[in-house]
């Protein structure tokens, strides 16, 4: 879990935590019990935290609502210029100190797809490089090309590809995909990953950090011009594989099913009996199949630790059986 700010205030705590609700992200409340014990109710700061998968969306809701202020919004950032790390340590990831940070979205979404050799990986919308690394630190031989729309993006996560020393197999390009750099050439790649913007414009406020809206809130290219791009940019028969929230399923799925099949659906579930709040959803460029719907992963166990399985995709880059 991750924590969103801490604060004595209790009545901040249960609106926010009112606010959370409302937008359908559960949050938590630690060390209330410890100030209750201690007999001074507003002495310990308690923490909100919420579930890794749900901290992006958490974070832009307060920030929309004008709920984070500069010590609040400090939290989960990068300290100097320490960076981040992957798969226990085995990878570095420098993101910027304010606005969009991956979390474990983009872990899963690199453990999706299969490790064949001689395999070219388009990764769309790579941020900072956080899926073209995790892929690669696992593949054995393989050409991945990250295409991201906002150049400090883009610079950062060459910066990345660098530090991880795998500038001989990752290749980042800044540009978009409504008009994609001409090195990009239509049914040349054998797996397309993307990890799309997941609010449909105007159904949600953007965030004040330019970043962070464009990550999360479609522009220009909504989810039927990501998927168009993504099955042009397969070969036949290539593999297409999304992350996505859940309650977008079925809008992912009929703009897949016109070009798309063997279509395999894997939930995330953050805790075993809830509701699953993402999917990855993968298929073949072509193939006649049916869908499948998988057992998928529960992420959280009852003590809010990451379970074996989540444990084996976060810590030791395993990849998803789908």
């Amino acid at each position: 879990m991750r924590e969103i700010l801490r604060t004595s205030d209790a009545v901040r705590i249960s609106w926010l935590t009112a606010l959370l609700a409302g937008g359908r992200i559960d949050a938590i409340v630690f060390d209330g019990h410890t100030s209750v014990l201690e007999g001074l109710a507003n002495a310990i700061p308690r923490r909100l935290m919420v579930v890794d998968e749900d901290y992006d969306a958490a974070m832009g809701l307060l920030a929309q609502a004008g709920e984070l202020d500069d010590r609040d919004a400090s939290i989960g950032t990068n300290s100097g210029d320490q960076p981040d790390h992957l798969l226990n340590g085995r990878l570095i990831l420098h993101q910027p100190r304010g606005g969009y940070r991956s979390a474990i979205d983009p872990i899963f979404l690199a453990a999706a797809a299969p490790d064949v050799q001689n395999t070219r990986i388009l990764d769309v919308g790579c941020g900072v490089g956080a899926v073209a690394l995790c892929y690669t630190a696992r593949a054995s031989s393989t050409e991945v090309v990250g295409l991201e729309l906002q150049p400090h993006l883009a610079m950062l996560a060459e910066y990345n590809v660098a530090a991880n020393r795998f500038d001989a197999r990752i290749q980042i390009m800044n540009g978009d995909l409504l008009n994609p750099p001409p090195e990009l050439r239509p049914e040349s790649f054998d797996e397309v990953m993307a990890n799309p913007p997941y609010l449909r414009a105007g159904h949600a406020d953007p965030s004040p950090d330019v970043t962070k809206a464009i990550s999360t809130i479609e522009g220009a290219a909504d989810l039927a011009c990501w998927v168009r791009f993504c099955v042009a940019m397969a070969r036949p028969s290539g593999g297409i594989t999304f992350i996505h929230r859940a309650d977008r399923l079925d809008e992912l799925l009929a703009l897949l099913f016109e070009h798309v099949g063997g279509i395999v659906v894997f939930p995330l579930w953050s805790f075993a009996g809830q509701p699953a709040k993402r999917v990855i959803v993968r298929g073949r460029r072509g193939a006649k199949s049916p869908m499948r719907l998988s057992a998928g992963m529960v992420l959280h166990t009852v003590s809010n630790d990451f379970t074996r399985g989540a444990e084996s995709v976060l810590r030791d880059g395993m990849a998803l059986s789908l």
